[in-house]
């Protein structure tokens, strides 16, 4: 069989052999090798990207799913199978992925068997593995058609919804609590990104980025293959698309409002401008773009939309993994890491075209005869039918985060706050464990520096009336969220009233400039 050479192809032979190399550095010298990662930051793109990234893009096959044969919205079919493919090629690059990033990759069952049901990442390993297997069901009718499968074919029909049924839950659990991961590190994540919501706002996002996933991949079906899914039915995802970035942007804007850590946005730093990226680029212009129907029919815009749906996506993740976790780390991964990322995205291109290929991926186009009528189609409502369940299902959830939220916002003393950080209402029963004293060294010429200054968590929390480490980690200059921004603690600040200064006034409590009360002399 001869093989017809393209760009394409040898862009992607290039790619292979290298990633190939980087794979024999990885496994035979190890990860230190390989990665820059290290001890203080041991999570880098293999896990932001490959794992974070590629389980949001598999979203559409669950979602898909439960559009079409649980709220039996049969309008929908044509995109089922195509969602599947998707999320069954996501998973199991996702499994790849996992094996270059574990230090003792032939250790990769040990969550299966030896069981740790307090640990977050138990119930990660779990649901991947589980939810593999029932996509590998999914997507088996299309195998069995191929080879004329008949009686396998007969009985994974009709145990099908069951299968999907099943998928739903398991992809709901494994998309919320990747979020779950990052709600144990609220000292250490950023306060744009750190949320106990965290779980709620990956799995809003994970529908919204699977559904532009599959408009993409349409368009670059009909592209390559000359296949591609009815206008109308991408239109129809591009609406719901609409619906669910709201709800992501409404609930985004009011858990940063009620944690205190909306003026973040507005601060002009690394941190803010990624943040922009992501939720200017990736939610609020593909929502303006779609919303409008002049826009949302033109294939090229509707592509267009997408795709900044998903970068947003892919930059959201990317913020939460690695930009938010860096203070005073720094982290950019070496070639080999690249390479092995780029490697598997090129892999799940060349298995998606040979599926797409040899298997009934995409529903047989329907070609008018020749000579015959056209019939104009009547124009139809945006929300019709059961697509109104659906969407009404994410608005449901959205509520409900709603609710949360704002109870959290308000929570009563004796209840943990956002960050972390505890409200205790009387110090004789507060049962906590306090930060040990930290001590402020000078860094400056010795002659201009008055002393070391030691910090003590206890004579400041108990010598309060009302007990509250709020009263510095939220409401005057957050500690926590700016731990690297020593601008705050600069005397300048705390003369103006600010930081410390806010009160050590000389009536709440003794003034700054009081050197010699928080100030060591030298020896």
């Amino acid at each position: 069989m001869k093989i017809k050479l393209t760009f394409w192809k040898i862009v992607a032979a290039i790619i292979f052999v290298l990633g190939l190399y980087a794979t024999v550095i990885r496994f035979a010298v190890g990860l230190g090798a390989a990665t820059s990662l290290t001890d203080t930051f041991p999570w880098g793109i293999w896990i932001g990207f490959d794992v974070l990234v590629g389980v949001g893009l598999a979203a559409g096959g669950f979602v898909i799913a439960a559009t079409v044969h649980i709220f039996n919205l049969e309008k929908y079919k044509p995109i089922a199978r195509p969602a599947i493919l998707t999320a069954f090629l996501g998973y199991l690059l996702v499994v790849i992925a996992i094996l270059f990033d574990l230090g003792l990759p032939f250790r990769i069952w040990h969550p299966l068997i030896m069981w740790n049901p307090h640990s977050v990442m138990f119930e990660v390993g779990w649901c991947v593995t589980l939810y593999t297997i029932v996509l590998a069901l999914e997507f088996s009718p299309m195998v069995f058609e191929r080879f004329n499968m008949k009686v396998p074919l007969k009985l994974i029909r009709t145990i099908y919804l069951p299968i999907v049924i099943v998928g739903v839950l398991l992809s709901t659990l494994h998309q919320s609590s990747l979020g779950t991961l990052y709600v144990i590190v609220p000292d250490k994540l950023y306060g744009l990104w750190y949320s106990p919501f965290l779980p709620v706002f990956f799995f809003i996002m994970a529908i919204a980025a699977g559904l532009a996933m599959t408009i993409i991949e349409s368009f670059l079906s009909y592209r390559a293959f000359g296949k591609r899914l009815e206008k109308d039915l991408l239109e129809g995802l591009g609406r719901v698309i609409v619906v669910v970035l709201a709800i992501y942007l409404v609930f985004k804007i009011q858990d940063l409002n009620s944690r205190g850590n909306l003026e973040l946005v507005f601060r002009f730093s690394r941190e803010s401008v990624l943040f922009w990226g992501e939720i200017g680029l990736g939610v609020i212009l593909p929502m303006v773009l779609l919303f409008v129907e002049r826009i949302r029919v033109k294939e090229t815009w509707l592509f267009f939309s997408a795709l900044m749906v998903v970068i947003g996506f892919v930059v959201g993740r990317l913020n939460v993994s690695i930009t938010g976790m860096l203070h005073s780390e720094t982290y950019f991964p070496k070639w080999t890491e690249l390479i092995i990322t780029v490697a598997l995205i090129a892999l799940g291109f060349v298995i998606f075209s040979l599926a797409v290929k040899h298997l009934n991926v995409f529903p047989k186009e329907e070609n008018e005869s020749a000579g015959s009528e056209v019939v104009p189609h009547a124009q139809k409502p945006v929300f019709t039918g059961n697509l109104v369940m659906v969407i009404w299902t994410f608005l449901l959830i959205g509520m409900i985060a709603f609710g949360l939220t704002k109870q959290y916002s308000h929570a009563e003393a004796g209840t943990e706050m956002s960050g972390g950080v505890t409200r205790l209402a009387d110090p004789s029963d507060a049962e906590v464990t306090l930060p040990d004293d930290i001590e402020y060294t000078g860094d400056s010429d010795p002659d201009d520096w008055p002393g070391d200054v030691i910090f003590s968590h206890e004579s400041h929390v108990y010598a309060q009336d009302s007990v509250s480490c709020a009263n510095c980690h939220l409401e005057d200059f957050k500690i926590i969220r700016e731990k690297i921004d020593r601008e705050i603690m600069l005397m300048d600040a705390m003369y103006e009233g600010k930081s410390c200064g806010s009160c050590h006034d000389g009536e709440k409590a003794f003034s700054s400039e009081e050197c010699e009360m928080c100030h060591i002399p030298a020896p």
